[in-house]
């Protein structure tokens, strides 16, 4: 699985944000760390686009259509893709 393009630019602007990508057996994992922020991440997914919230700022990029979950947890942004 890529990592969405809308994310990687995000990146690319901010310092804090780091994004990973780990491939495994079972499935692929895109984790997405926003650094120390203020608040937590929030995702929201309408029509298959993914809206994250984050210390006021908003980031949407579309789900990859591989993607079988889009998760945030402890505020690192998760995609997952099972193979």
């Amino acid at each position: 699985m890529e990592t969405p393009a809308a994310l990687e630019k995000v990146a690319g602007e901010r310092d804090a944000i780091e994004i990973g990508k780990r491939e495994y057996d079972d499935e692929s994992v895109v984790v997405v760390d926003f650094g120390p922020t203020g608040d937590k991440p929030v995702v929201d997914i309408v029509d298959g686009t993914a809206i994250v919230v984050v210390d006021g700022s908003q980031f949407e990029f579309d789900v990859p259509d591989d993607a079988s979950d889009v998760t945030v947890n402890d505020g690192i942004l998760t995609i997952t893709e099972e193979k």
